[in-house]
């Protein structure tokens, strides 16, 4: 093989080792790895016993050796040179040029440390790493013999070392990535966990508000005080229940409200029960996914409307009150809350003597919808409202 082919059989096989290499960074999120086999391909690349990857510590003002290849053991992360025009790699550091030494015994500028001569090195070439602002470090190949190093191989390291410069980029944005997620985690979790005990406290809060409501209910013999004091421990009911349902949907801002609907009704059974007795309660909902806000309003329409139902309907004390939700026939966008009973029914006209009736109408236009009232047998509510929108403030 003559000179010519051997050159260019060369050149192939140290393109086809930046190319390698590079494939390889892209894969290989740790940058120590990295480094190393940068070293590794280098050091064969140039058929040289030893390579090394320095990097620039600002505070020292010194280059310390991060990764290497062929050394002995306490070299690679121990072994600092100084980042200056007294050592091979700092005079790259220095300059930003290719510094290249065939025969170190005969350059007497340079302050060697003794791991140079503890390995017998003779000859190196230095290239710069670049980075952002002042460069990473220096690329080093070292060789035990003497060599006279030609353009081509000093344009392969300098090839290699931007290549490896961007690798050190994409790893530290990776880094600086890495770090902001962490730290939003850390905020999440603590959102969490500050969101968990607000939700306790309110909890706790609106039980303790409620024990005191019927501890007063049982000592209190006026029949308003006792209708004032039901009707705003419901409302504390309701609430709570709100707040139960609430708990691990404010990241969402939507729910379905069928089964809030379901839950708030057995809660809702549950407190007649401990307040009043003798009425029956049933439910029945589609699943109907809605806005928080919607959700909240028709909650506390529910609520409202029920224990009218309760209050009112029933003199005798027995009865039934039925809660349904569906979507309107014909019309995804629209649902239908009908709240019914089997009561002695009311005037339309004297629908102000039913507490709370004026609250259920501004809930309603709140959430931009209409109530129609029928009382013939019974009393139906039947609320129509848009389910694809945010309640208006």
């Amino acid at each position: 093989m003559n000179d010519a082919d051997a050159l260019v059989l060369k050149l192939l096989r140290q393109q086809a080792a930046i190319a390698g290499f590079g494939s390889f960074a892209l894969r290989q999120s740790d940058l120590l790895k990295v480094l190393t086999e940068a070293a590794k391909v280098c050091a064969e690349g140039l058929s040289v016993p030893f390579s090394k990857v320095c990097r620039y510590r600002e505070a020292e003002n010194d280059l310390l050796i991060e990764a290497g290849f062929g050394w002995r053991a306490g070299v690679v992360g121990n072994v600092v040179s100084r980042a200056d025009e007294t050592s091979p790699q700092g005079r790259a550091f220095i300059t930003g040029q290719p510094s290249i030494c065939d025969d170190l015994r005969k350059d007497h500028d340079f302050v060697l440390p003794a791991f140079y001569a503890e390995h017998g090195i003779i000859s190196t070439i230095d290239v710069v790493i670049k980075g952002n602002g002042k460069p990473y470090g220096v690329l080093e190949i070292d060789n035990n013999k003497q060599h006279d190093y030609d353009e081509h191989d000093v344009n392969f390291l300098t090839g290699f070392a931007n290549v490896l410069a961007e690798a050190v980029a994409t790893s530290e944005r990776t880094a600086v990535l890495q770090v902001t997620i962490d730290q939003m985690k850390v905020l999440l979790d603590h959102k969490k966990v500050l969101a968990e005990e607000l939700q306790h406290r309110v909890r706790n809060n609106l039980q303790l508000v409620y024990g005191m409501l019927t501890r007063q209910l049982g000592v209190t013999t006026d029949a308003a005080g006792q209708r004032g004091i039901k009707a705003i421990a419901r409302r504390v009911s309701t609430l709570a229940q709100v707040y139960d349902h609430l708990h691990g949907t404010e990241m969402t801002r939507t729910t379905d409200f069928a089964s809030y609907v379901k839950s708030l009704c057995l809660n809702l059974a549950d407190v007649q029960g401990t307040l009043d007795g003798g009425v029956t309660l049933t439910c029945d909902s589609e699943p109907i996914i809605l806005d928080l806000d919607v959700m909240t309003a028709l909650g506390l329409v529910v609520a409202e409307l029920v224990t009218n139902s309760y209050d009112h309907a029933f003199p005798d004390g027995k009865g039934a009150a039925t809660v349904s939700v569906c979507r309107a026939p014909g019309d995804v966008d629209i649902g239908t809350l009908t709240v019914s009973d089997n009561g002695k029914g009311f005037n339309g006209h004297a629908e102000n003597k039913r507490q709370g009736v004026g609250l259920v109408r501004r809930l309603i236009e709140q959430i931009r919808g209409t109530v129609k009232i029928e009382s013939d047998h019974g009393t139906v509510w039947t609320i129509k409202f848009p389910t694809m929108i945010v309640a208006s403030p």
